[in-house]
């Protein structure tokens, strides 16, 4: 019986468990995303733990939470991660060059690898088709420092995508009208593997919104396969020699959610 992608990716960092809804598995992360709220948290524990060099790479802290200087508070907080990452190995981001997720996808991103972040949006990077799961602190500094990251095996839900956008209409709506008819917890411990002819109309950053706001329906995360719009992207930031295929899975099993995807309009 033929895996879904998501199978494929869980499959490729499974180091404990069965791939069967529920059960818990243990997988290994490669890379590390921190934001700058529960960053300072995963600094401390990795102190605490006794961590002089982190095992996930690249790890990148980034500063796009705490950007206001009303008084010294938040400049401090800056000047503690920046000196953590100095000594851990871990790549600063700091204010002012951009948002966590879009940075962490042009930069970064690289298709296959695993991705854990202290900030629920992490999931965005699965727009590259990456495996990237949102976690706490602790989750986070333990797989910093080598240990598997441990969760529910969640059930794989695919999103068939058709047709082409009408004017007006963007990425953002469709996973919109995913939650108004499927609520905040219409994917909870469920990962949206996106797929179908739809997908061709779709930018990288179009699905980078798709990924992002899985999100909000309580997804653990979201999956694109990486294909040629994914080259692409990549190519425009002069990474293409990162890029691999990762193509969807013909006829793999699944369980459909109901959506009115991107169909054509004569309107």
């Amino acid at each position: 019986m033929p895996e879904t992608l998501s199978h494929k990716l869980i499959g490729a960092h499974l180091i404990e468990g069965d791939m069967v809804p529920g059960r818990e598995i243990a997988l290994r992360m490669d890379q590390a995303l921190l934001q700058d709220i529960l960053g300072t948290l995963v600094m401390l524990e990795l102190d605490a733990m006794g961590i002089e060099r982190v095992k996930t790479s690249p790890s990148v802290q980034y500063i796009d939470h705490t950007l206001i200087q009303q008084d010294n508070i938040n400049a401090d907080a800056h000047l503690f991660l920046k000196s953590a990452c100095e000594r851990l190995g871990v790549w600063y981001s700091g204010p002012g060059n951009g948002i966590s997720h879009p940075m962490h996808m042009e930069r970064f991103g690289k298709p296959g690898d695993s991705l854990v972040g202290c900030d629920s949006h992490t999931t965005a990077a699965g727009a590259l088709g990456m495996l990237a799961i949102g976690a706490g602190g602790i989750e986070v500094a333990m797989a910093m420092a080598g240990e598997p990251l441990y969760l529910p095996m969640p059930r794989i839900v695919g999103v068939e995508l058709v047709g082409k956008l009408p004017v007006w209409v963007s990425a953002k709506d469709i996973v919109l009208e995913l939650l108004r008819r499927h609520g905040v917890a219409g994917a909870r411990n469920c990962i949206l593997e996106y797929y179908g002819p739809g997908l061709d109309g779709l930018d990288a950053m179009d699905r980078h919104v798709l990924a992002n706001m899985g999100t909000e329906m309580g997804a653990t995360t979201s999956v694109f396969p990486s294909d040629d719009v994914t080259r692409r992207f990549m190519a425009s930031r002069g990474r293409e020699a990162e890029w691999i295929p990762w193509p969807p899975i013909q006829d793999a099993p699944m369980t459909s959610m109901s959506v009115s995807t991107c169909r054509n309009s004569s309107r």
